[in-house]
């Protein structure tokens, strides 16, 4: 084959394991055989209607098989595939369809009506109940074969911007398949393997660390099309599942479910949990079924594995995050980008094939966060003497709500554009169920009085959910350094509770 990217997989896969069951969804079964000819069969009718070498094709949709097969098939044509968090708004969701350039929009029932509201310009394709896209025909069902190069972009995955605009993660299909790779070593994945994929496709951690890998390796990937905690664990239990990926948030409602008991968890052998660090609680309520955790850090710029905490050492390093990935190189360092001794604090630094190449069409923030091989994370951590990393504070204000990324400058923009407010600051504080959620501290104009949940209602219909703050509090005035800008510590300490 001369397509030497994810295009070429299901093809690859189905030469090996033709009937094996690829995909479950709902009562619907996909054997690889079966999803190399659907794949195919996309690709021959995308290419008809006339996407070419580097179009970027966006999808917006639930977990569902239609997602893989545009993914496979624009990987075939050698097409960029551009995931869409469904949870955005409209206008958020423009910004992205504008920002990728992408020609063609495929889209599920589910979101119709968000999709009626867009102003993008982007044929428009619609998945239908039988999970068909409605694509004219064309073509031989064989595999389409051009030229795609590990080197080539396969994706566009947005990340929440630090300055208030996503930012477009490029990661090609080597990225993607290295990635795939340090899984496969790190966590033992088998051939038997049937992970359950409930954590939404369009973050780079359910289709890096689960869903890849397991259909790299011949598993089964169980798609549930949103996170219900009595669904999964009734799926855990009929579908007999070796392997899922979580966020805390997701972890804890399992075990809260009142199912949570009685259900049979024996056939489960790997917990995947990423996006913030996992509390002790929990890990310690996994640890009486007789259940460990394999931790991790990462972030959509690495495909997203850079550090991984193994089963074995998940209580003895409780609050690390790991060492670095097989394939993945990760440092400490200071401001003279020198490593840290154990203890000191440094910034996290990777390099790999899984890293990114870059941001799309941002050169400038590219330049910014790629320097001499490396990805400058932003984030604060320490390493102890054994080599083991321990992620305690962002340069960045970003913070982690449930899993999402959540920038306040994006949340402060919106705020601004609320009447009567001077100025305002967004800042995390605790929450029992999410790890954190956002607090909005807003100034007033003189003489005018906001209603929180007025504003909070202004925000829902700009925002995402999840970046909406949950609590508003007020102040004369916020602190600022000497050259007028907001000093984040100083708000924290004032109104973080």
């Amino acid at each position: 084959m001369r397509n030497q990217g994810l295009g070429s997989w299901p093809a690859r896969r189905a030469r090996m394991t033709p009937h094996r069951i690829a995909l479950r969804h709902g009562d619907r079964s996909t054997t690889y055989a079966e999803l190399a000819a659907r794949v195919a069969s996309l690709a021959h009718r995308l290419r008809s209607a006339g996407v070419r070498p580097g179009d970027r094709v966006a999808y917006l949709g639930p977990n569902h098989p239609a997602y893989l097969e545009v993914l496979f098939a624009c990987g075939g044509l050698g097409a960029v595939f551009v995931p869409l968090n469904f949870r955005l708004t409209a206008p958020e969701l423009d910004y992205v369809l504008d920002d990728s350039g992408a020609s063609v929009l495929i889209c599920t029932a589910e979101h119709a009506d968000t999709v009626a509201a867009l102003a993008t310009r982007a044929r428009r394709f619609d998945v239908d109940a039988e999970g068909e896209i409605t694509l004219p025909a064309g073509g031989a069902p064989e595999s389409v074969d051009l030229p795609v190069s590990s080197a080539d972009p396969c994706l566009i995955m947005y990340t929440s911007g630090s300055t208030g605009r996503a930012k477009g993660v490029v990661l090609t299909h080597g990225n993607l398949t290295w990635n795939s790779v340090n899984v496969l070593v790190e966590t033992d994945l088998a051939a038997d393997e049937r992970a359950l994929v409930a954590a939404p496709l369009f973050h780079a951690a359910a289709l890096g660390m689960v869903c890849l890998p397991t259909l790299l390796k011949g598993g089964t990937v169980v798609l549930h099309s949103s996170f219900d905690p009595g669904t999964a664990l009734a799926a855990i239990e009929r579908e007999r599942i070796t392997l899922m990926f979580g966020v805390p948030a997701m972890y804890d409602a399992l075990a809260a479910h009142e199912r949570w008991a009685d259900t049979d968890l024996s056939g489960v052998r790997t917990l995947l949990c990423g996006g913030s660090p996992v509390p002790t609680g929990t890990i310690r309520r996994y640890l009486d079924r007789g259940l460990g955790f394999v931790q991790g850090y990462g972030m959509t710029e690495a495909a997203p594995g850079a550090l991984l905490l193994d089963q074995e050492n998940a209580t003895g390093k409780i609050g690390s995050a790991g060492v670095p990935s097989f394939f993945t190189d990760v440092r400490v360092v200071g401001e003279s980008g020198r490593d840290v001794a154990p203890a000191e604090h440094g910034e996290v630094v990777v390099s790999g094939p899984n890293v990114m190449p870059g941001y799309w069409g941002l050169p400038a923030e590219t330049a910014e966060v790629l320097r001499d091989g490396w990805f400058h994370s932003g984030d604060v951590a320490t390493i102890d003497a054994d080599g083991y990393v321990y992620i305690v504070d962002r340069l960045k204000d970003m913070f982690i709500s449930g899993g999402e990324n959540v920038h306040p400058a994006e949340v402060e923009n919106a705020i601004h554009g609320f009447p009567g407010v001077t100025a305002c600051a967004v800042i995390a504080v605790p929450d029992a169920k999410w790890g954190e959620v956002g607090r909005a501290v807003v100034v007033p104009a003189p003489d005018t009085t906001i209603d929180p949940a007025t504003l909070l209602t202004y925000l829902r219909e700009r925002l995402a959910g999840y970046k909406v703050p949950r609590s508003v509090r007020f102040a004369d005035q916020l602190p600022t350094t000497g050259s007028g800008k907001i000093r984040k510590a100083r708000v924290r300490e004032l109104f973080g509770d």
